[in-house]
């Protein structure tokens, strides 16, 4: 998503929309849309057209305070997603923001009802289909750690153990490329017994084939090597589906496949590729700009670049550093 006002409001043939996340106390304000519009009686999320000379940001402050008579800073507003979609008789570009700093109580001031609601309530089909990859973001969490080197499935277990308390909610990869196949089922049963109730979501790493015999893993995982070779969705829609891409090319991929967020980069230099430069966040926001799924940024970033990649559109950093135990510093491509 581009960070500035010039890039967002100049978007010929579209119908530029922006949108807000109010968020209270963990839930999220929902509207319900009037049965005589486009899409009536499905839910949406607050916001409405940019008008012409108008930022989105100011747009955003206008139209929260019509639709609900709550007061938005302009300042906290935080970016979240862009979407582009095309309904048929409509194309819609969904510039979504995020605040915690909404005042006042809401009331429906267009007679609409609204309610405070968990993101983890929010379903797909009550919703325009624009609104997915919004519900993807606001149900993701901001960092996606990934497991790192490991000397043996049990070594991997003793690290994941270790590292485990430090982490949040979330998810987590279980990436072992150095095991053999047996040897990371083995892992990864371990790692799913002990992970049962810690709020720590497991994506297996690897053949998207894993769920059938990990159903309890939150999903998978997919390398570009397994992502390219596929030409739909190859896991349930209750269950993730992660893909790590490199390209534009590849990010499209992804969206075609259906997956819940995407990992592009590397971003900035790292040490397992010497000799390689990254993308830089000037390509990295344009690349996230275009993409219609959560983007982690991923390679050379440390948890001081979540900031940074948030500006750029981005849904937060994933990777190893930040968080892996460095008992040992063998370097494992990415």
């Amino acid at each position: 998503m581009p960070n500035t006002e010039a890039n967002r409001t100049t978007l010929p043939k579209l119908v530029h929309v922006a949108v807000a996340v109010i968020i209270r106390n963990g839930r999220v304000l929902i509207a319900r849309r009037p049965d005589h519009v486009h899409q009536g009686g499905l839910l949406e999320f607050p916001g409405g057209k940019v008008e012409p000379g108008e930022g989105v940001q100011q747009a955003l402050v206008r139209e929260i305070a019509e639709e609900t008579g709550l007061t938005v800073p302009s300042e906290s507003l935080e970016p979240v997603i862009g979407i582009r979609h095309d309904y048929g008789d409509k194309q819609v570009f969904l510039d979504v923001w995020k605040t915690f700093a909404a005042k006042g109580e809401p009331e429906g001031r267009e007679g609409q009802p609204i309610e405070w609601l968990s993101p983890h309530s929010l379903q797909d089909e009550d919703f325009p289909a624009a609104n997915r990859p919004i519900i993807r973001a606001l149900n993701l969490p901001g960092n996606l750690p990934i497991t790192g080197a490991m000397a043996s499935w049990e070594n991997g277990l003793v690290r994941f153990v270790t590292a485990l308390p430090a982490l949040k909610p979330g998810l987590v990869v279980l990436r072992a490329p150095e095991l053999a196949a047996h040897d990371y089922r083995q892992l990864a049963r371990a790692v799913l017994a002990e992970s049962e109730g810690s709020e720590i979501g497991v994506m297996l790493h690897g053949s998207p084939d894993l769920l059938a015999e990990f159903p309890e893993a939150a999903g998978v995982h997919l390398p570009w090597r397994e992502a390219e070779r596929l030409s739909e969705r190859p896991v349930p829609a209750n269950r993730l589906l992660g893909v790590s891409c490199h390209s534009a090319e590849q990010l499209r991929h992804a969206e075609r496949l259906g997956a819940d967020y995407a990992v592009f980069g590397p971003v900035l230099p790292t040490a397992s590729h010497p000799g390689e430069s990254g993308l830089g966040w000037h390509e990295f926001e344009r690349q996230v700009s275009a993409a219609v799924i959560p983007v982690y940024g991923l390679g050379g970033l440390a948890l001081e670049h979540q900031a940074q990649t948030r500006a750029c559109g981005g849904q937060g950093i994933a990777g190893i550093s930040f968080w892996w135990p460095r008992h040992e510093n063998r370097k494992v491509g990415t």
